[in-house]
């Protein structure tokens, strides 16, 4: 299945909340979601009694469209995973958060995770000094992410605008150098994701 193109202001509209998509405009009068913050389509303002089939879809579908990633991918994620010790919900969200893509996103280097696949695919960054151009990459503790093209006009306009965001507790940094290092990975509570990731489990689970 092909990448979603179209308009992801109707993503955060049907999960019911920003899912900070656009970089700059989620924070504006423009977002689509504070002036229609219903469901799209038709019978979006109507009431509807949603099973539980369909409150774990829904916690699945959100993780996949904050992170941007498709379903084979988020498949292949949650097989990672169950096969590693712990709660298997925290480690799938602790694998997506250490996407390459989600690290240039929270570093600041970047205002949106799509804008972040589009430099890294454009070969702008380098990981323990090696460049990587895949987006899906995993970081691991100790990786230093660096930007290669320091005159870059997208990636300073995008460190001077999340200049004020605050940056994960579990990355070192350096918007002067333009580096970022994974500390560690992160807890649970360090991760500003609103789901319930047990749902997603159950889901999978059936």
């Amino acid at each position: 299945m092909a990448r979603y193109t179209g308009a992801v202001c109707r993503y955060c509209r049907r999960e019911g909340e920003k899912l900070f998509l656009k970089g700059e405009r989620c924070y504006s009068e423009k977002c689509a979601f504070q002036r229609r913050s219903y469901a799209p389509g038709q019978h979006g303002q109507g009431r509807k009694k949603v099973s539980e089939y369909g409150t774990q879809l829904r916690m699945k579908q959100k993780a996949k469209r904050y992170y941007g990633v498709l379903e084979s991918q988020f498949e292949k994620y949650f097989e990672m995973a169950e096969r590693q010790q712990g709660m298997t919900g925290e480690n799938l969200l602790r694998i997506l958060e250490s996407r390459m893509d989600n690290i240039v996103y929270r570093a600041g280097f970047a205002n949106s995770r799509k804008e972040a696949r589009q430099l890294v695919l454009h070969r702008h960054f380098t990981v323990n000094g090696k460049t990587v151009n895949i987006p899906s990459y995993l970081l691991k503790a100790g990786d230093k992410l660096e930007v290669k093209s320091t005159d870059s006009e997208k990636i300073k306009s995008a460190v001077e605008a999340n200049s004020a965001r605050p940056k994960p507790v579990w990355m070192e940094v350096d918007p002067d150098h333009m580096t970022a290092l994974v500390a560690r990975l992160p807890e649970r509570s360090e991760i500003d994701f609103n789901v319930e990731e047990h749902f997603i489990v159950e889901l999978y689970s059936k």
